[in-house]
């Protein structure tokens, strides 16, 4: 099946099915968050560091790092946050921009091989994004709308994203170096947005043989207690065939929903992630003495 490696310039990660689910962390991105925004146009990044090591800290294998601002230098900012969140961790990145100017900074920073979000299925962009990505020996998000919009029938979507995987194999862009995005739009307007995309993802594994990711957050967008209805969603989605997600892994609704779907899929082997974060320390502990006790006890010699 298909493996996308992903590295830095110490650490690989594979995205790939019958592997674990990637979880890749959604945190630096300033859109929405204005004090970030602020900081991070201001030259402070202490937050993008903290960010990145509380992620990493819960469990995510990528980072996903955007520095779309308005009215900022966006290729400098972006460079200097790659630098600054590759000094304090070894996981690989995605690089996020719709910007090329920022994607080529990104990509002159970065020491290893990326993940490049995002290409889209309208022709200008391809133009311009899969020359960059081939150069680079990089892989590429390929996001499933086009010059049309995004279309509300998923087997549309599907054409575009099998459209985006042939034009990057036109640039020599293996169809392993391409994770599709089937966009995921919010439940909470669009009842069969679930459906959707758990149909599309099943035809992009079977059909297409590629890798999936998504803003895995978008599907609660607007409904109380959304972190349910994200893990949920996120459950599901891997029961499909999805393999990766951008999202928030400090939210441990999501994170559980995620191991605990990998524990099922078989791709857990023998439990042993969701054992080691779930188990009872104090239990744990009683164990160990127990063992010890024990042992002193024997070693006395009985009578």
């Amino acid at each position: 099946m298909t493996d996308t490696v992903i590295s830095s310039g110490s650490k690989e990660v594979v995205i790939g099915f019958d592997r674990p689910f990637v979880m890749i962390g959604e945190r630096i991105n300033p859109t929405g968050r204005k004090l970030l925004a602020e900081e991070m146009k201001n030259g402070d990044f202490s937050r993008v560091e903290a960010d990145a090591l509380a992620q990493v800290a819960a469990g995510a294998q990528m980072l996903d790092v955007n520095a779309g601002i308005p009215l900022a230098d966006e290729p400098a900012l972006l460079a200097e946050a790659i630098r600054l969140v590759q000094s304090v961790t070894e996981v690989p990145l995605s690089i996020d921009s719709s910007i090329i100017e920022a994607l080529e900074a990104g990509i002159e920073a970065y020491d290893g091989k990326p993940l490049i979000n995002s290409v889209t299925g309208e022709q200008e962009v391809l133009d311009r994004v899969l020359p960059l990505v081939a150069r680079n020996g990089a892989a590429v998000v390929a996001i499933s709308n086009d010059e049309t919009g995004i279309s509300e029938d998923p087997d549309i979507r599907f054409d575009v994203a099998k459209k985006i995987v042939g034009a990057a194999n036109d640039y020599g862009i293996p169809t392993k170096d391409v994770v599709v995005d089937p966009l995921v739009m919010p439940i909470g307007a669009m009842s069969n947005a679930g459906k959707q995309v758990f149909h599309l993802v099943r035809r992009l594994r079977d059909e297409l043989g590629v890798n999936t990711t998504c803003g895995a957050s978008n599907v609660s967008f607007g409904l109380p207690n959304r972190h349910v209805i994200t893990g949920t969603f996120l459950s599901m989605a891997i029961s499909a065939g999805m393999t990766s997600a951008i999202m928030n892994p400090l939210h441990a609704e999501v994170k559980s929903a995620v191991m605990g779907a990998d524990v099922l899929m078989g791709n857990d082997s023998n439990c042993g992630a969701w054992i080691a974060q779930h188990r009872d320390p104090q239990a744990a502990g009683s164990a160990r003495s127990g063992r010890r006790n024990r042992r002193r006890g024997g070693s006395g010699g009985a009578t």
